[in-house]
């Protein structure tokens, strides 16, 4: 395996190889001097050094042989051709390449399909439409250049891939993989969610059930949570830390012996779209240009000028429509003077040229508030008063962007922070009429502005840690009881931050999350030739989900699905079949018949159903019990993973 990078992702990947893949691993970053982040990287890399000491330790009880060889590191400051050779691109079976520049990524990769045409391939790219278009790209030059078409499966549901076999590529984004994370650690009540094609799974935390109550398990229940079942980030708030965590994937004995303890439960949720916000059902379209007190105003003068023609049809005989359009000129003053006319069409017309007086004001006002409406569409929204219940959003960069795309389509009211005018979220908080607050939140007023006395949380996702720690000790310090979400680099400073934020105000919610940490996962997936379709934090663990043939594995084919189900390791949850088609394996097997659904995925599988070398499910597992499924020398040299 080579990974390439230039920030605390390629480290974090590289030590998930080595130390739950036990993979051989070629590590390309920049030199000392040319780090992003010097302190950070410097951590990462002594992370992924303990973790390799961890298993040569390993391997050194069983007696086995170094499973993952020598490993390597090279300094390049850039992933040139010579720079791929030198790393054994041409022998490798995967490449990562995790720039935090897409153009260094894209370049990098046509390079390497070159070298060797059956690389797997894995690139970290912002731009997700981009990323298709390589993806494709790529693909089918490997398949020009072997003659064989891009390994079997589908991209993962946090990227776009294509293929997931030899000579594939998928496209991750590390922003898309850790936004839905981020957005409901900063919820209360609302899911951990995991988004594949069309399909939304929704990991709800529920409390212990009270004495006679039976608990709801959902789909199924994914894991048991800490004893600190009143913040579930147990003993320490950020990542990897802390004695005493969570039970995954925990046997129905383990769940009724749990008491007193919360548990994560699965449940599917159909996504059809953001619905029409309260109160604006039924409004017609112009209704968004003009106010409601202007359309009644419009509607009014409507009626006077339908009373003005019946009136002037009943007084002179006259035809309905020749009666309207004569009340049309009197009502624009270009008809001739009635004064030769009977009384009645005199005041007819009095009453007409006064209502005319009337509309030209109305229609000034209809044409300001057209143009201001127009004005407003491109120009950021204010937040409104009288505002509360509100996530405060900071920083509008990668991470901070996809984060407010998913709290919008779960219908979270928003308001974001950014110093930067031009940051790169600034065009979509306009798109979704998110109100934004233009400043530098380290100063005085910006977060009032925001209204973060009023506020339900703060996300602070800016890339300063120093700004994150500040905001979130001044809005700590306006209300106390503020539920706050950190992004920090650092995870022993991220663990210092949140015990001391925890002990000066125990009765907040306080989470310190790391984006390398959440998206190495599903980076390292992918590289091993497997369809990871997210992943869920559980505390201070991952759970993940993916896409697997049963073909090829053993501890799967020929077993029922209660068989195949490991404590702790991996859990199967859904069987993919053809669109309009059901699966009689669980009618065979004694089981109710399963439904095929639009998102060709059959859930609630009887325990009694036999997997088929040709099924293709998805499970649930723990980066352990991936590894050891999925591994290609875990399981093979018996390493205690």
């Amino acid at each position: 395996m080579v990974v390439c990078g230039d920030d605390g992702l390629a480290h974090r990947l590289a030590a998930e190889l080595r130390g739950v893949y036990r993979e051989q691993v070629t590590l390309v970053v920049p030199p000392a001097g040319r780090r992003v982040r010097q302190p950070v990287v410097g951590r990462a890399r002594a992370a992924s050094a303990a973790l390799l000491d961890m298993v040569n330790a390993a391997v050194n009880r069983t007696g086995n042989a170094d499973p993952g060889g020598a490993d390597r590191e090279l300094d390049a400051t850039e992933p040139t051709e010579d720079v791929l050779a030198d790393a054994g691109v041409e022998r490798a079976t995967a490449l990562a390449l995790v720039y935090d520049d897409d153009e260094t990524n894209i370049r990098a990769a046509l390079t390497a399909r070159r070298l060797n045409p059956r690389l797997r391939l894995v690139l970290r790219l912002y731009n997700r439409r981009l990323g298709q278009h390589i993806e494709e790209l790529l693909d089918q030059s490997a398949t020009l250049a072997t003659g064989d078409g891009p390994g079997p499966g589908t991209g993962s549901g946090t990227g776009t891939g294509t293929g997931t076999g030899a000579g594939s590529t998928t496209v991750l984004s590390d922003a898309d993989t850790a936004a839905p994370a981020l957005a409901a650690t900063a919820l209360v009540g609302t899911s951990k969610v995991v988004e594949t094609d069309g399909l939304l799974l929704r990991a709800v935390e529920r409390n212990p059930p009270r004495p006679g109550e039976v608990a709801d398990p959902g789909l199924c229940t994914l894991a048991l949570l800490s004893a600190t079942s009143n913040d579930p980030a147990g003993a320490d708030g950020s990542e990897g830390s802390g004695e005493h965590g969570p039970q995954l994937l925990p046997d129905a004995a383990a769940v009724e012996a749990a008491t007193g303890r919360g548990t994560v439960a699965l449940e599917q949720v159909s996504y059809s779209g953001p619905p029409l916000p309260a109160g604006r059902a039924g409004v017609p379209a112009f209704g968004e240009l003009f106010s409601r007190r202007l359309r009644w105003s419009l509607a009014g003068l409507v009626a006077c000028v339908v009373a003005l023609a019946v009136a002037l049809m009943l007084v002179t005989g006259d035809h309905p429509l020749h009666a309207t359009y004569v009340t049309l000129l009197d009502l624009f003053s270009i008809n001739e003077p009635a004064h030769n006319k009977d009384t009645g069409r005199q005041i007819l017309q009095l009453l007409s040229g006064f209502v005319g007086l009337l509309l030209l004001p109305v229609l000034l006002a209809a044409v300001l508030e057209a143009l201001g409406t127009f004005r407003s569409a491109s120009a950021l929204r204010k937040p409104p008063r009288g505002l509360g219940g509100h996530v405060v959003l900071l920083g509008l960069g990668k991470i901070g962007t996809r984060v407010l795309t998913r709290l919008r389509e779960m219908d979270i009211p928003v308001v974001c922070v950014e110093a930067d005018p031009e940051a790169r979220g600034m065009a979509t908080a306009r798109r979704l009429r998110v109100p934004v607050v233009l400043g530098d939140v380290t100063q005085e007023g910006v977060l009032e502005a925001a209204k973060i006395h009023r506020a339900h949380s703060l996300l602070a996702l800016t890339s300063v840690d120093t700004t994150n720690l500040e905001a979130v000790l001044y809005a700590r310090s306006v209300r106390s009881r503020l539920r706050v979400v950190l992004r920090l680099y650092d995870d022993d400073f991220a663990t210092a931050v949140y015990r001391t934020l925890r002990a000066a105000h125990p009765g907040a919610l306080t989470r310190s999350r790391s984006v390398t940490h959440l998206a190495a996962p599903s980076f390292a997936g992918a590289m091993m030739g497997r369809q990871i379709l997210g992943a869920i934090p559980v505390e201070r663990r991952v759970l993940l989900f993916a896409a697997v043939e049963v073909a090829g594995h053993p501890q799967l084919e020929g077993k029922t699905v209660g068989e195949a189900f490991r404590a702790g390791a991996w859990r199967v949850l859904a069987l993919e079949v053809p669109d309009g088609e059901v699966s009689d394996g669980g009618r065979a097997q004694g089981g109710a018949p399963e439904r095929a659904r639009e998102s060709r995925l059959v859930w609630e599988l009887p325990d009694t159903y036999v997997l088929r070398g040709s099924d293709r499910v998805v499970l649930a597992a723990t980066r352990r019990g991936l590894a050891e499924l999925l591994g290609r020398r875990a399981a093979r040299r018996g390493v205690d993973v």
